[in-house]
């Protein structure tokens, strides 16, 4: 009885150690912890959005694919790389590929251009030809209340002559106007031939230029020159043979040099250019341009001076300031855009010298 209950509390089974579940998780929870740590990692990374995949094989249930260490960690490498390669070749391309925008900003910019263009040849084509067709028809229709027994022979033959009746009238009425008015008009078309010589097109002229030359014709030229014609007789009153060169000296040094400075100062201040540079352009346009007057003013004022009344002589002088005007207008804007360019040379190569490459 002893023997058996012995036998009954001691057993083999006794002697083994008694069995606890065990803790160590499978090698297959392993990889896929492993697994979820990688994709989390890889996730914040380069931020990539998970996606559901409708494919069937990624639902089957109780598919467990193990793999080793060595497979997963080359997989994954693989991913990332794989991601970054595409990346890089998603930013290529993407440069590869022209600025839409750019192109978009270039074509308006040639539109606006054009329809600036066609806009500016518009209202100076306006301009030219209400001007010219009003100096014709006052020109025609000078004798318009004897053209119902006229002919138009006749009209023609006798509307120079009865033109200057009418001009000749003025001048008895109001001088100073009527030279002003003369001065004006040769002045604007001396300028408007002065920038169809430089080249540029007849109905895209710079209005602002030909505006501006015109205004100085009739403020200064016309009454400063009515009074300087009648000032120089009283200067020299003979009618001897050698006063016509006197006169021509005078004019030509004198009256010259105070009315080139006059046109240039005012020029400038239209332009609204600082007193400094008008001075400067002043300066080194003021020899060069009296010395070009005497290449034509003694031969024209010879007959100035010579065989035209002190009345009509502004007339003529005007006749040949077409010519004149030209050469001034084209010297003096030749001297002003070659400044403003220097400025700009200046401006660019000294901010260009400030920067230190050092610090680049």
């Amino acid at each position: 009885m002893a023997a058996a209950s012995l036998h009954t509390s001691i057993s083999p089974r006794s002697f083994l150690p008694l069995s606890k579940p065990s803790l160590k998780p499978h090698r297959s929870q392993i990889f896929l912890r492993n697994k979820q740590r990688t994709c989390a990692l890889i996730r914040d990374e380069i931020d990539v959005i998970p996606v559901q995949s409708r494919d069937r094989t990624d639902h089957e249930e109780g598919s467990v694919v193990v793999m080793s260490t060595e497979t997963e960690r080359d997989v994954n490498e693989s991913v990332v790389v794989g991601f970054s390669a595409a990346t890089s070749e998603g930013q290529l391309s993407l440069e590869g590929f022209p600025s839409s925008g750019g192109d978009l900003g270039d074509e308006k910019r040639g539109e606006n251009e054009e329809r600036e263009k066609m806009i500016d040849r518009t209202i100076n084509a306006t301009i030219v030809l209400a001007a010219g067709s009003y100096a014709i028809t006052k020109l025609l229709t000078i004798d318009h209340d004897y053209w119902h027994v006229w002919t138009l022979l006749e009209i023609l033959r006798y509307a120079p002559q009865h033109n200057w009746i009418a001009y000749e009238e003025a001048l008895k009425q109001n001088p100073v106007l009527a030279k002003m008015v003369i001065s004006g008009v040769v002045y604007s078309v001396g300028d408007w031939i002065a920038q169809c010589y430089e080249g540029k097109p007849l109905f895209e002229i710079d209005r602002a230029r030909t505006l501006r030359s015109g205004l100085v014709g009739f403020t200064l030229h016309g009454s400063l020159s009515h009074f300087y014609y009648q000032f120089c007789e009283e200067l020299f009153p003979f009618q001897d043979w050698w006063v016509v060169p006197v006169k021509v000296v005078f004019d030509q040094t004198v009256w010259s040099a105070i009315w080139n400075s006059i046109y240039f100062t005012v020029l400038g201040f239209l332009r609204f250019e600082s007193p400094l540079s008008i001075f400067k352009e002043l300066k080194a346009t003021f020899l060069p341009m009296l010395t070009a007057g005497w290449k034509l003013w003694p031969f024209a004022h010879l007959i100035t001076y010579g065989l035209v009344p002190v009345e009509q002589r502004l007339l003529w002088v005007d006749c040949v300031e077409l010519i004149w005007v030209t050469i001034l207008s084209t010297y003096s804007n030749e001297k002003s855009e070659a400044r403003i360019s220097e400025s700009v040379i200046e401006t660019s190569s000294s901010s260009t010298t400030s920067i230190d490459p050092s610090k680049e």
